[in-house]
């Protein structure tokens, strides 16, 4: 899990794991199943296990909900079929047949997100705010969801208020500010820390002596 103010450098990470071509290496390697990825395509790269939903994904007038799904079928590997999740996430048969991300909901959108990333199935799943602009009920359904698909697979939640703890099981949390990851540890601690103190106190914290490897 990875907290840290906006502007700090959070989705940057995300899109330099996944391969955009602004984002440039400067330095070190990005290993993924004990290779190095750096120089791979996006798609060699998706090929390959991993998976984003973005926080803000593209509309996409033409295409509908149902036919991204339609894409990924044969391909799932996850225990519940794309139509399985479509009845978990609560998702309505009128709402697949919409223009993809076309005035959607806060809440629509997310679960058009977590919907189209899990029937890809990855192996290694990347989380851009998935709790930023959506209410209770949703926000729970999609955590428990989560929490499942996780099971035996490893991800990286990025998140400003880390709203999604309350339903999300994670192992470790991290603290990045300008770049810089400044603190490490139980992420309902770090949770605590940056509600008390804000992302100013993390620079202080003495965790920066244990910090793991991210997951």
């Amino acid at each position: 899990m990875l907290f840290g103010p906006n502007g700090s450098g959070k989705s940057s990470l995300i899109l330099t794991i996944l391969g955009i071509s602004r984002y440039i290496i400067d330095s070190g390697r990005i290993l993924f199943k004990g290779e190095d990825i750096g120089g791979m395509a996006i798609t060699e790269r998706v090929k390959l296990g991993l998976g984003v939903a973005f926080q803000h994904p593209p509309t996409i007038r033409g295409v509908k909900l149902k036919d991204i799904l339609r894409l990924h079928l044969d391909r799932s590997k996850v225990v519940e079929d794309a139509y399985g999740l479509v009845n978990r996430l609560k998702i309505s048969k009128d709402f697949l047949a919409r223009d993809l991300n076309l005035g959607f909901s806060g809440g629509e959108l997310k679960k058009s997100e977590i919907l189209q990333i899990l029937a890809q199935s990855p192996d290694f799943l990347m989380l851009d705010e998935p709790d930023s602009g959506v209410d209770v009920e949703n926000l729970e359904l999609i955590g428990e969801t989560l929490n499942d698909f996780l099971k035996g697979r490893s991800g990286l939640l990025v998140t400003h208020l880390g709203y999604i703890l309350r339903y999300l099981e994670t192992d470790v949390a991290h603290v990045l500010v300008d770049g810089r990851i400044v603190c490490s540890g139980k992420p309902k601690e770090i949770l605590d820390d940056v509600l008390a103190e804000g992302y100013e106190g993390c620079k202080r914290c003495q965790r920066t002596e244990r910090k793991p490897k991210l997951r």
